[in-house]
């Protein structure tokens, strides 16, 4: 486990290094213009929309190593070849590699941590994951801001090279994990082409999380670097380095705040737990509201769409240790990798569709975007209550269960054995 999480900081790590920057090296660099610059930035998500259902297959069939290793070798060659790459069609077929390569990487760690976990330390090692993967991209990308020089396009090389041995790295340091025997699919389970997915698609607790879980996504993750940024900056006049300052307050919150919200979490229903993430979120746009539309000072502005960041970054530390163990424990044995990858897919898709609509929205159309994803955010609130009542008194509360279980063995061991 210490292994896996090493990997998932430097993996971190790597992308925090270059992907803040990769619009302005490729348009401004590489002189290659704004428009291939964004179907580089589409290629992204494309990619990961194209591997992710196959990722879950070869997973189930192969294990999570050897699929995280083929992965992370894929994101080294995309990642160095972009960072030497002078023309448009190299650009793009290295984008597609790197973009493929860590879509991967999220199932496979995710599929690594359940079978190196009980359900009782689940939580912790998804928290644990959860808050190394922002410090990693945090650092990373503070210390690739001081590197690059848009002036220099050997800056930008080195980036990427170096990016590209963070994940050498990682498979030198995976390479050496020696994976418990992963469970094996129940006995009937359908094994054939789509057995799987169809399998999948009928379990309807799974499918009502995939759908609070794009809901999730779209009304948060989506909308960081798009919609809200250019709310903030065409309604309530924030400036870039206060954008920048509302990025770190996000970051900062899941440090400081993921293992102290972690116990509260573990002790509640995981369902009321989202349920309260939607209700944080509600504030947090009504907060951002005030900052774009209300008569207060540029200051108070500033400080409310700063307080907007951090309410997210809240919610997400609190989602951490629940959505993931909760794929984890709705999936049927041997296959966790599925689950996780249609999740990861979901996600990728909610990444992809957010930025389309909250883009346009939060740069014109002001008030009907905070009304708009006030009403997201309060569907968040209802879905996960629906979502409490397909769910198993074990998988919506786990240290319920338990405690039930160890009162009712209790008076038993107390009997003497009979002569």
């Amino acid at each position: 486990m210490r292994r896996i999480h090493v990997g998932n900081v430097l993996g971190a790590f790597g992308l925090g290094f270059t992907v803040p920057f990769l619009y302005v090296y490729v348009a401004q660099v590489r002189g290659l213009g704004s428009m291939t610059a964004g179907v580089v930035l589409a290629v992204f998500a494309v990619a990961a929309l194209v591997v992710l259902p196959f990722a879950g297959r070869a997973i189930v069939r192969r294990g999570p190593l050897p699929v995280l290793l083929a992965a992370l070798v894929t994101a080294a060659v995309g990642s160095l070849s972009l960072g030497l790459s002078g023309g448009a069609a190299t650009v793009l077929l290295s984008a597609a590699a790197l973009g493929a390569g860590q879509a991967v990487m999220q199932p496979a760690l995710a599929t690594m941590i359940v079978d190196c976990s009980s359900a009782e330390t689940r939580s912790r090692a998804f928290a644990t994951q959860f808050f190394l993967q922002n410090l990693g991209l945090g650092v990373g990308g503070l210390i690739g801001g001081h590197i690059v020089d848009t002036s220099r396009a050997g800056s930008f090389t080195l980036l990427f090279a170096i990016e590209a041995a963070m994940f050498a790295l990682l498979v030198a340091v995976m390479s050496t994990v020696r994976m418990p025997r992963a469970p094996r699919l129940q006995e009937g389970a359908p094994q054939g082409r789509g057995g799987s997915w169809k399998q999948l698609l009928n379990h309807r607790a799974m499918v009502q999380l995939s759908v609070l879980g794009f809901v999730l996504f779209f009304a948060c993750y989506g909308q960081f670097e798009s919609g809200l940024s250019a709310y903030g900056v065409e309604a309530a006049g924030i400036s870039t380095s206060t954008l920048g300052t509302a990025m770190a307050a996000n970051t900062a919150m899941i440090v400081v705040a993921q293992f102290l919200v972690l116990r509260f979490v573990e002790r509640r229903k995981r369902s009321r737990v989202i349920a309260s993430v939607g209700l944080i979120w509600t504030f947090a746009w009504l907060v951002a509201g005030f900052a774009g539309l209300g008569d207060g000072s540029q200051a108070m502005a500033s400080a409310a769409f700063v307080s907007t960041y951090a309410l997210f970054g809240l919610g997400e530390a609190m989602l951490s240790p629940t959505l993931a163990p909760l794929v984890a424990d709705l999936a049927p044995t041997g296959l966790a990798g599925q689950y996780n990858s249609a999740f990861a897919l979901v996600k990728q898709l909610a990444l992809a569709i957010g930025p389309a609509v909250g883009g346009p929205m939060g740069a014109s159309l002001h008030a009907p975007y905070i009304l708009t994803f006030v009403l997201f955010s309060l569907g968040i609130t209802y879905l996960a209550l629906r979502l409490g009542r397909m769910l198993s008194p074990v998988q919506d509360q786990p240290s319920a269960a338990r405690s039930r279980v160890v009162a009712q063995r209790a008076p038993a061991e107390t009997v003497p054995t009979a002569a």
